[in-house]
């Protein structure tokens, strides 16, 4: 009974319907926007006007197509499928490694009519034959008058390295799914953080308690005052506050520390420092415009006790300037750091205040996921080694001689042409 079981679950067959399953499950993932809010699948499924006639957002929610990779049964078909892999190996791949491996000698000529190639010789002899074919590099086995070789049985365990490596990437995939964490933080230059704001997690998460400080932030820009890059200098600390690794990140140059990636992926200019006649010093904040091509950023600085008169301050990038308009949209200059406008009420610009945008990602099955495919390259190569047998039979004075091989089809015909010319 547990035999049959075990034989069902190694059948290609139900390999092929759990594959297709998981991959008609995960192009419902991939058209369905995954780990969104729940006011995003309301705006974008409603009850009145559901999608294809059926799908809304309560259909999404209730069968969970928002975490389509992190719900059990998703989780429990890639376990089958690893399962099926498993088995089919056990039970398959390696008794077929082992029967390779035995010398299967022929004992009648009537045998020779199964191979794909084969003839008898009547002008080489028995030992010029066994010569050729040591040349050749086959193993050889003999038993009086009959011969067995073969070479490249190496190319018969490439199918057991693709089916232990496609278990390594399923088994990574799913410690990623439900120990794994995606967080996005904004954080002002100058601060220090804890991750908070996290986007999606596992079952089995734990988000670490480090504490991570922004010492700078920057942007280079090119002549036409383009975005070349933006960097953040961050520190990671201790429980105690003191620094354990400090590095500049860019975009695809993350910082790694404890299993945990940091990469940077945005930014933003939040405020800036005015000082007045008076040396008082105020904090204006900014507004960024809405539907523009271009980033864009605006704030109000009143000039009068009465907060009756001001100054409009736009900015659209990092390189310590804005641009000063007055009540009726004049524009009156660019005004740099340091600089002081001269009006009635003179003031001075201090400092821009700005934040990075850094996203936090930690998925601890990636490394076995590059451990598989690194293993399914390698049953790649392995796989264009062929796989060849040749049996001699010599029956009184004739010598018949045949041969089979997995691929490369025509190159073995020309070498088995070689050893009977």
């Amino acid at each position: 009974m547990k035999q049959n079981v075990f034989k069902s679950i190694a059948d290609l067959r139900f390999a092929i319907f759990i594959l297709l399953m998981i991959a008609a499950l995960s192009v419902i993932g991939t058209v369905i926007e995954q780990d969104q809010s729940i006011e995003t699948y309301k705006l974008n499924y409603p009850l009145t006007n559901r999608v294809f006639g059926f799908l809304s957002w309560d259909i999404i929610l209730r069968f969970g197509f928002d975490h389509i990779y992190k719900t059990w049964w998703f989780i429990t078909l890639i376990f089958l499928f690893g399962l099926s892999l498993l088995t089919c190996t056990l039970l398959q791949q390696f008794p077929s490694l082992k029967i390779a491996r035995r010398c299967q000698f022929f004992r009648t000529t009537q045998q020779f009519c199964r191979l794909n190639i084969s003839t008898n010789l009547q002008h080489l002899s028995f030992s010029q034959i066994l010569f050729k074919i040591k040349e050749n590099n086959y193993s050889i086995f003999q038993q009086k008058n009959i011969i067995y070789c073969y070479k490249g049985l190496i190319g018969r365990i490439a199918p057991i390295i693709v089916h232990f490596s496609m278990i390594i990437i399923l088994i990574g995939a799913i410690i990623g799914s439900v120990s794994g964490f995606k967080a996005q933080e904004i954080i002002p230059k100058t601060e220090t953080f804890h991750i908070q704001n996290v986007l999606n997690n596992g079952q089995f998460t734990l988000i670490p308690k480090v504490s991570i400080r922004i010492n700078d932030f920057w942007i280079t820009y090119t002549k036409q005052t383009t975005i070349t890059q933006f960097y953040s200098d961050l520190s990671i600390l201790n429980v105690d506050g003191n620094e354990i690794k400090r590095k500049t990140i860019f975009v695809n140059s993350p910082a790694k520390y404890n299993g945990i990636d940091y990469y940077q992926t945005d930014w933003n200019i939040i405020g800036l420092r005015i000082k007045n006649k008076d040396f008082s010093v105020f904090q204006y904040p900014f507004i960024n415009l809405p539907d523009t091509k271009e980033k864009l950023w605006l704030t109000w600085i009143s000039t009068s006790p009465q907060l009756n008169e001001g100054l409009t301050i736009l900015i659209d990038n990092l390189q310590g300037y804005c641009s000063v308009y007055n009540q009726v949209g004049t524009f009156i200059g660019n005004l740099e750091l340091n600089e002081s406008l001269k009006i009635e009420n003179s003031i001075t610009l201090m400092d821009i205040l700005s934040s990075t945008g850094l996203q936090i990602k930690a998925d601890p099955g990636i490394l076995l996921i590059y451990l598989g495919f690194l293993f399914l390259m390698i049953s790649t190569l392995i796989s264009y080694i062929t796989y060849s047998q040749v049996w001699v039979v010599q029956d009184r004075k004739k010598i018949f001689i045949g041969g089979n091989t997995t691929r490369a089809t025509f190159d073995f015909e020309l070498e088995f042409l070689k050893l009977v010319k």
